[in-house]
């Protein structure tokens, strides 16, 4: 590859780390820009180790903070929507697909801004998982979602986010509870790039190349979510999902 094209690379892998311990839904740059330098088939491989190694950082930094009933409670839905999500891929084309994910995330965010505006930025009453009492709804509808996006298109970061905005959880929190959650996830695809030969001798060493690169966007990331507060945290994650909304749209 040319240089131009390994700067993108390591750009993107620099994005990814960052993506895994200060701002969730940034990711969605990093897997655009391998897309684009690489061929699909290969980056989707590529991206996954590269989320991994940044999964790792996110687990040492915040896995004390993560919320075990949250993902208890997300993780039946969670499987529904996987199932759904294979049933999808196998009868509609790629367009459809990144579309029909670009609406659900745009919808998604006007849902929580909707109901953010509505209870006037009052914190909700809390029930015994941290959640307000109709959380087992929202787990189910945004497990199922998470899920379902993640099979057809590595996009279930935005969904989480969303459904941790909509539950007011707080930065450290959020980001220990995705850490684990996408550790598990990204974990489990490992066999299946594998069985079908996408984890290539190629892609290791193009991912050993770019892991530097990784370790140091995380641990950029780790000092700027220290300092950052709530609110534009929160105003961050919204602006890059639309962003990734608007992306898979057009």
């Amino acid at each position: 590859m040319e240089i131009w094209a390994w700067m993108l690379l390591a750009f993107a892998a620099l994005i990814a780390g960052l993506g895994k311990t200060a701002l969730p839904g940034s990711s969605t740059i990093a897997v655009v820009i391998l897309a684009s330098v690489l061929p699909a088939r290969t980056s989707t491989a590529a991206m996954l180790l590269l989320f991994i190694v940044g999964d790792v950082f996110a687990l040492i930094a915040y896995r004390r903070h993560a919320d075990w009933r949250t993902l208890l409670r997300l993780a039946p839905a969670v499987v529904v929507g996987l199932l759904v999500g294979a049933a999808f891929l196998a009868i509609s084309t790629d367009g459809i697909v990144r579309r029909t994910i670009g609406v659900i995330l745009l919808a998604m965010v006007a849902l929580t801004l909707w109901r953010r505006r509505r209870a006037g930025g009052a914190p909700p009453a809390p029930d015994e998982g941290g959640v307000r009492a109709s959380g087992r709804i929202a787990a189910a509808g945004y497990g199922t979602m998470a899920g379902f996006t993640t099979m057809v298109a590595n996009s279930g970061g935005p969904v989480m986010s969303m459904y941790f905005l909509a539950t007011r959880t707080p930065v450290k929190v959020f980001l220990g509870t995705s850490a684990w959650f996408f550790a598990i996830v990204n974990l489990t695809k490992v066999p299946f790039l594998a069985g079908i030969g996408l984890l290539t001798p190629e892609v290791l060493l193009l991912d050993l190349t770019l892991a530097p690169m990784v370790v140091i966007g995380a641990l950029i990331g780790i000092r700027i979510a220290r300092r950052m507060p709530q609110r534009l945290f929160d105003r961050l994650v919204i602006a890059l999902t639309i962003a990734g909304s608007v992306y898979l749209l057009f």
